[in-house]
C-alpha cells in the first residue's frame, strides 16, 4: 500500500490530491512499524508526519493556489529507458541480497521489553507538560485560522 500511494505520490497532476496520496503513504509506514511492534514509532509517524506536516503541506498548496499540471505528450523513449533503469536496479538488489547466507534465514524472534515506553512517555507528556502541550495546540489552532483567513479571496 505504501508502494502503491508513493507512486501516485508522483503520477498524479493534481498537487492536492498528490498530497493526500502522501499522507496515505505515511499512515502505510506507521502500520508497518506497528506491525514490527515498535508502536511509539508508528504513534509519532501519524502524529507528525501524517498530522502535522501534511496539514503544513496542504495548506502551503492551498495558499500558493497551484493548478493540476497539464497534461504533456509522454516521451516514450524516456519512459522505456526508466523502466529500463528500474528493473535492472530490482534484479541487482535482489542478487546482491540474496547472495549472502543471512538473507535466507528467518530473523530471530525480537525481545520484548519489560517496560512501556509509550506509557511512560504519556505520563510525562501529560502530567509534567501538560500545560505547554496545551499551549502549543492553541497556537497551533491560531495559527491554522490565521492562515485561512489570510488565504480567502476578496470577491468584488
Amino acid at each position: 500500500m505504501m508502494l502503491v500511494f508513493g507512486a501516485a505520490v508522483i503520477i498524479n497532476r493534481n498537487p492536492v490530491a498528490s498530497g493526500l496520496s502522501l499522507v496515505v503513504s505515511f499512515l502505510a509506514l506507521a502500520a508497518l512499524f506497528i506491525s514490527l511492534d515498535a508502536f511509539f514509532i508508528g504513534i509519532i509517524q501519524v502524529l507528525v508526519y501524517a498530522g502535522a506536516i501534511m496539514v503544513l503541506f496542504l495548506f502551503i498548496i492551498m495558499l500558493l493556489d497551484l493548478r493540476a499540471e497539464e497534461l504533456r505528450k509522454i516521451n516514450w523513449i524516456a519512459s522505456t529507458g526508466g523502466v529500463v533503469v528500474a528493473l535492472a536496479l530490482t534484479v541487482q538488489i535482489f542478487s546482491v541480497v540474496g547472495s549472502f547466507p543471512s538473507a535466507k534465514q528467518p530473523f530471530p524472534p525480537l525481545v520484548r521489553s519489560t517496560s512501556d515506553d509509550v506509557h511512560q512517555i504519556g505520563l510525562l507528556l501529560f502530567g509534567n507538560y501538560n500545560l505547554p502541550f496545551q499551549i502549543i495546540g492553541i497556537i497551533i489552532l491560531v495559527a491554522t485560522i490565521g492562515v485561512v483567513m489570510l488565504s480567502r479571496r476578496e470577491t468584488r
